[in-house]
């Protein structure tokens, strides 16, 4: 079953010198689930998630989400129909960790009252603190905690607020690597026990063959082919999209996140100036 169509949709970045065109009468229905979105920097990823939630408007078609137009929602009902976790997000808020959390989850869909995804006996409230390793944050303000901590607190918003749909930028970043496969063991779960769509754009290939039910793969060009992470995740494909060899991308346990963005960025500035 479809979660989103883009219908007809064309998007572009304009600024004062030029314009960058992101997607040219892109049509598609895409599905329900646990949606993993990789591919290098520049190929389109945020700016996918952020038109699906609504968060952007196309220059020309729209955007169905849920079968609703998502864009001509109001602020209230976009975010019941999708939670947004944006790339490096900033927060001028002075309130305590604790106090985000227990308003959002007052004001979210669940209304402050949810059984444990885990564990049914357990409020998920408390379930979500301790899975995201939140107890010795709880007393902080957003400002005084590092940024993996931040990351960790975006994600048990996106759970205790309860959307139907959560659309995540790279929201593993500065976590560590035992804490991303806990993030995605538990964010697997709650998309299936409580039939929630996760769209999550991410760099670890080797996480997204072990939990993504669906893959989106990005190419430089803005092809994007989809599937199974068997069908998508292939030598030949990942070569294409990324532009260097398989293996080095399936030994990417061994590089660091900003390694494999910095080799991504690299191609992605010889592309444009073969251009």
């Amino acid at each position: 079953m479809s979660l989103i169509k883009f219908n007809d949709v064309s998007f572009s970045y304009i600024d004062d010198e030029n314009t960058k065109l992101v997607f040219d009468h892109f049509t598609a229905e895409l599905p329900e689930g646990f949606v993993s979105l990789t591919g290098p920097n520049g190929s389109g990823k945020s700016t996918f998630l952020l038109l699906a939630s609504g968060r952007i408007i196309p220059q020309n078609g729209f955007v169905e989400l849920n079968g609703k137009k998502i864009a001509a929602l109001d602020e209230t009902e976009k975010n019941l129909e999708a939670s947004v976790i944006y790339q490096n997000m900033e927060f001028e808020s002075e309130d305590k960790v604790e106090e985000l959390l227990k308003t959002v989850y007052k004001n979210g869909n669940y209304k402050g009252s949810h059984t444990g995804i885990k564990d049914s006996s357990q409020n998920l409230y408390d379930e979500v603190i301790s899975v995201f390793e939140l107890t010795n944050v709880l007393k902080h303000g957003l400002k005084e905690i590092s940024k993996g901590e931040i990351q960790r607190t975006l994600l048990a918003f996106s759970i205790l607020y309860g959307s139907r749909s959560i659309f995540m930028d790279e929201p593993l970043f500065a976590m560590e690597a035992y804490q991303k496969e806990a993030a995605l063991e538990y964010l697997s779960l709650y998309c299936k026990k409580n039939n929630i769509s996760i769209y999550i754009s991410m760099h670890e290939l080797d996480l997204t063959k072990k939990y993504a039910q669906t893959v989106m793969l990005f190419y430089p060009n803005r092809d994007i082919s989809m599937g199974s992470p068997e069908e998508v995740l292939t030598d030949e494909d990942l070569e294409k999209a990324y532009g260097f060899p398989a293996n080095l991308l399936k030994n990417k346990e061994d590089m660091t996140r900003e390694s494999l963005i910095q080799t991504s960025d690299a191609i992605l500035k010889v592309q444009q100036n073969s251009k």
